[in-house]
């Protein structure tokens, strides 16, 4: 008996001996070290599953498009020639952001700063008073529509572009939190006070502790680690989107793709959906209902009693109506909404001698990097717990091939290299503070519900029919993180690749 048992524990211990030299670590293919040992130096590679999907966000899939303006140019503004360009996939809020949201906002920062920095909650409020008008009894709006909960679903208005960039900064660092917590690695902290606050740019840089629940492992050394920015486990920053992004992402052109394996699109677009009308035009229960909440004609903004047009006299729901083909309510009617560019009149595509600004157009660049002390670290966060950043030097860059300015919203129109001038407040209303707005709102006429229609607004003013939602760029695969194949893929992969759009 004894010597069957001995023979058992050998034939076992020969079994995982085996099993045992039969796992190989993975190397490096440049170096035959191996990764995640710390035998071998502790240098981890990560099995990334790719980016997580942040709240309230669609996954746009990004590619080429004709951005400019579709309807004839009746304002005569000549200020969005159609040209060819491409963007980048990233992600989009589904709706604009909330009045319930924008006050979850006000919540955090007045309980947070509220005894040492009040200025910061009233410096976030929106104005309210942008519903009053000389001629017309608007003041139960300057009352109720921010905080009453019957408008909670309603998009939050009066928010200028300052506010909106505010709460998008806000919002990276609760929803990175929040991953944090998910994980198990930081507990809920409800105490956070002044600048002891999760901020995700301080905690990466070790200037937030927080309330660690389990830490990271450190394979080089076997303690425990924060994490880091390696890990790809915190998202990548909420922001405003540019103007391309927006656009591209409002006509939704996908849905008029006419093979998922072709380069075709089968109709161009003049709103978010398909035809030249505002109403529903497929049979069943919604055939003739509006598309979209919008102005039909003067003193027409919602309809006759006992058949309402678009059943909204100001705002709508940010849910209301049928959303586009990449499942994005409103982005026709509603609100106007802030994108993050500066407005020029002639964009840089159309400028003489600059033909290379056709990948993720944007203007409105004001390169920064963070304040370092002399070892080369981040000097110490501000009162609000934030990194501080400066504007690049000019003389720090001249030698660079690829810009020489840190600030260049106004490159090759306006600034000292081109001969065009914005005399502010005498011939124009354009300067570095006019910031582009995109979308037709409640009180637009249908000209402006077209994708390719632009105004603008000085950055720190706000409207009763402008509101914003939110941004985030993708990182890695631009179709997403179940596709893995396409032309650049070899074999096996692209027998895997199929893609439904409807």
């Amino acid at each position: 008996m004894q010597r069957c048992l001995n023979l058992g524990a050998m034939l076992l211990f020969a079994a995982l001996f085996v099993f045992s030299s039969c796992k190989k670590s993975e190397k490096s293919a440049t170096t035959g070290w191996s990764y995640n040992d710390q035998e071998w130096g502790g240098f981890e590679k990560l099995e990334y599953k790719g980016q997580a999907t942040g709240p309230n966000l669609v996954l746009i899939e990004g590619g080429t498009f004709t951005m400019g303006t579709t309807e004839q140019d009746v304002m005569f503004d000549y200020n969005n020639v159609p040209r060819r360009v491409t963007v980048s996939s990233f992600y989009m809020d589904e709706t604009e952001v909330a009045n319930i949201d924008y006050r979850e906002y006000l919540y955090w920062i007045q309980r947070v700063f509220s005894e040492s920095y009040p200025e910061v909650y009233l410096k976030a409020l929106p104005d309210t008073l942008v519903w009053r008008e000389e001629l017309s009894f608007n003041e139960p709006f300057v009352e109720t529509y921010l905080r009453h909960p019957a408008y909670d679903d309603y998009p939050v208005v009066g928010v200028n572009w300052l506010q909106a960039n505010e709460y998008a900064k806000w919002r990276t660092d609760r929803v990175n939190e929040m991953v944090l917590i998910e994980k198990q690695i930081l507990n809920p902290n409800s105490e956070q006070k002044d600048e002891d606050n999760f901020n995700t740019e301080a905690y990466l840089a070790g200037q937030y502790e927080g309330s660690v629940n389990k830490p990271m492992e450190d394979i080089r050394t076997g303690g425990d680690r924060k994490v880091r920015f390696e890990d790809g486990i915190l998202l990548p920053a909420y922001r405003l989107p540019t103007e391309a992004e927006w656009e591209f992402a409002a006509l939704a052109l996908i849905g008029n793709q006419a093979y998922s394996k072709d380069e075709r699109i089968s109709d161009r677009r003049l709103y978010p959906w398909d035809g030249n009308t505002m109403r529903y035009g497929k049979r069943g229960k919604y055939q003739g209902e509006m598309m979209a909440n919008f102005k039909r004609g003067r003193g027409d903004f919602m309809g006759m009693a006992g058949k309402l047009n678009d059943n909204a006299h100001i705002t709508a729901p940010v849910r209301a109506f049928m959303p586009n083909d990449y499942g994005l309510f409103n982005m026709a009617g509603n609100v106007s909404e802030w994108v993050m560019d500066v407005y020029r009149p002639m964009t840089s595509s159309t400028l003489r001698g600059v033909e290379d600004q056709d990948l993720n157009s944007f203007r409105g660049n004001v390169f920064q990097h963070k304040v370092l002390d002399e070892e080369g670290a981040p000097v110490e966060k501000d009162s609000l717990g934030r990194l501080r950043y400066e504007v690049v030097k000019d003389e720090d860059v001249a030698h660079r091939l690829n810009y020489q300015r840190g600030n260049v919203m106004d490159y090759l129109d306006g600034d000292k290299e081109s001969e065009v001038f914005y005399n502010y407040g005498i011939s124009s209303l354009v300067s570095d503070k006019a910031r582009v707005i995109k979308g037709g709102g409640w009180a637009d006429r249908a000209y402006y519900l077209v994708p390719g229609a632009r105004r603008f607004l000085d950055e720190d003013r706000a409207s009763r029919s402008l509101g914003f939602r939110c941004a985030m760029t993708r990182v890695g695969s631009p179709p997403g993180n179940k596709i893995k194949g396409g032309n650049q893929f070899p074999g096996k992969y692209k027998k895997k690749v199929k893609r439904k759009y409807k």
